[in-house]
Formats: C-alpha cells, sequence, structure tokens
C-alpha cells in the first residue's frame, strides 16, 4: 500500500500554511502522518513507516482496527484508524443518526452530538452487531496505552490520524486523548473526513485544537459533504482544499477556521465516493 503523491505534497503544504503553529524546524515532515493514515489499512503492519509498533489492535465486534506506533526521532506517539473496508464499515458510515458526545474522559459540552456510527459502542443484546461501533469500542484501550507510553516517554507529543471513516474516528480519537491527556501536545490530521458532529460539537473540537487540526480534502472528494449540513452536521476546522491538481502551496488553501467555508469543498456538490477520494491510498 502506497501514498500517492498528491498526499504527500499536502503534508509539506500544510507545513508551509502553518509554519509558525507546527514548528517547522521540528516537524520537516508530515510525509509520515498520512502514510500512518494509509498504514491503518494493513492486516499486518509490524514497523509502521519505520517506527516501533506499540499496539496494533482489532475490536472485532465493532470491525474497529488500527494501531497504535512510537516515532523516537520525532518524539511522538501516532494513533491510526483505520478506514471504510468491509460490509461492517458501510453500515457504519450510513448510520448518521446523531448521539449525545459521551466518550471516556471527555467533558463535552450540553447539546455536542456525534454521528453515532462513528461514536458508539452496544453490546450485541443492545443492538445488531453492525450498528455497534465505532470509537467507543477501542476508546479505553487506546487511551490507556498511549498513557502508559507517555508514563514511559515523557514529553511526547501525541498524533491521531486516519483516512475516510478512519479520519472520523481520528477526530474523535483526537478529542479524546486531548481531553485525557492535557498536559501533553495533541493534533489531529484527517484525509477526506466526513462531516462528524453537530454544530456545537463541532465548535468543541475547534476550541480544543484551533490550528492544531489538519482537516485536508483532495479537489472534487465527495466523501467530506456526503452528510449534508440539513441532517445537523457540520465540519470542525480546519480544512485544506486541495485543488487543483498538483498539489502546491498555491493550489492549496486553508479555509476559514470554523469548518465550514462556502469558497473550499462546500462549493462542490459532493458526488459520493469518487476518484478523488480514493487517491489518498491505493
Amino acid at each position: 500500500m502506497r501514498v500517492f503523491a498528491p498526499l504527500v505534497t499536502l503534508s509539506s503544504v500544510i507545513l508551509a500554511a502553518v509554519a509558525s503553529p507546527l514548528n517547522v524546524e521540528n516537524f520537516i515532515e508530515r510525509r509520515d502522518i498520512p502514510q500512518d493514515a494509509v498504514s491503518a489499512y494493513a492486516h499486518a503492519c509490524p514497523k509502521p513507516n519505520g517506527n516501533t509498533l506499540v499496539l496494533q489492535f482489532s475490536q472485532n465486534l465493532t470491525d474497529t482496527q488500527g494501531f497504535i506506533a512510537r516515532d523516537d526521532n520525532k518524539k511522538e506517539i501516532v494513533v491510526s484508524l483505520r478506514g471504510s473496508e468491509s460490509f461492517t464499515d458501510a453500515l457504519t458510515d450510513i448510520n448518521i443518526l446523531l448521539v449525545p458526545f459521551v466518550s471516556p474522559g471527555v467533558k463535552a459540552p450540553f447539546g455536542s452530538a456525534a454521528h453515532a456510527g462513528f461514536l458508539i459502542a452496544r453490546t450485541p443484546s443492545q443492538t445488531n452487531r453492525f450498528l455497534a461501533n465505532r470509537w467507543n469500542s477501542v476508546a479505553r484501550l487506546v487511551i490507556s496505552t498511549v498513557k502508559a507510553q507517555l508514563d514511559a516517554h515523557p514529553g511526547y507529543t501525541i498524533a491521531s490520524t486516519g483516512h475516510s471513516l478512519g479520519g472520523a474516528l481520528s477526530s474523535l480519537a483526537g478529542i479524546s486523548l486531548k481531553q485525557n491527556f492535557p498536559g501533553s501536545t495533541v493534533r489531529m490530521f484527517t484525509y477526506g473526513q466526513p462531516r462528524t458532529f453537530n454544530p456545537i460539537g463541532a465548535s468543541f473540537i475547534n476550541s480544543q485544537f484551533g490550528d492544531q487540526a489538519f482537516r485536508s480534502v483532495h479537489t472534487t472528494d465527495g466523501v467530506p459533504t456526503i452528510i449534508p449540513r440539513i441532517l445537523g452536521y457540520r465540519h470542525h476546522g480546519i480544512e485544506y482544499f486541495q485543488t487543483p491538481d498538483p498539489a502546491t502551496p498555491a493550489t492549496t488553501k486553508k479555509c476559514a477556521a470554523d469548518g465550514e467555508d462556502p469558497t473550499c469543498s462546500d462549493s462542490i456538490p459532493s458526488q459520493g465516493l469518487d476518484d478523488a477520494h480514493r487517491i489518498f491510498c491505493a
């Protein structure tokens, strides 16, 4: 599995756009982050992108997979969550009810809500297994594993990442990690992420992350807008809209901080799962 050039280039574009918050000197990087997002699709990933594999997890009930890796060069712990791959994933994607945003260690504002399929984990006695998804089914395991790593490696930063469904999950993971480890620097990198929160939830993400959330959209990718705002959803920031190809600082726009910019991907009617979405990995 490889990352296509536009995604790799976008990493550098993000750096150019937000050089100050990211500290370019230490993160000439971010080529590794989209590669980590893609690596979550691999069923066996013993040494993701040359980093130390801490944990590769798979929750069978909810079909939720990902890994936690440690980059000792950058002193960073990476949490990567897999995107849509199976029939179960498709059923997760269409479970679009908004439910209260309740997750271990997260103190979200009253009224915050998230996509039910991406967030909730219920037991088989409570619901059909295909609706028993997603982040909450692995949240405690991920949080406890990251805690052990931070205890052993104090001062390490944290990054959550994912593509498509994995992007939605990594946004939930990101805020969970941010809230559970307030003394650590936490960044969020998502690629082709569908809308995940209601307006209160999206504003909560924005208030917690500011310029440390990077939500990239490639040209006409229809997945980020496939769930319409009329259903009560809203994107969090900050979108980096990459159009046209090839990706360069001149062709990538840092969009409005609130997450919904009518001059960015919001300006293109969603065509669903199109080639622009698939270009992130192959």
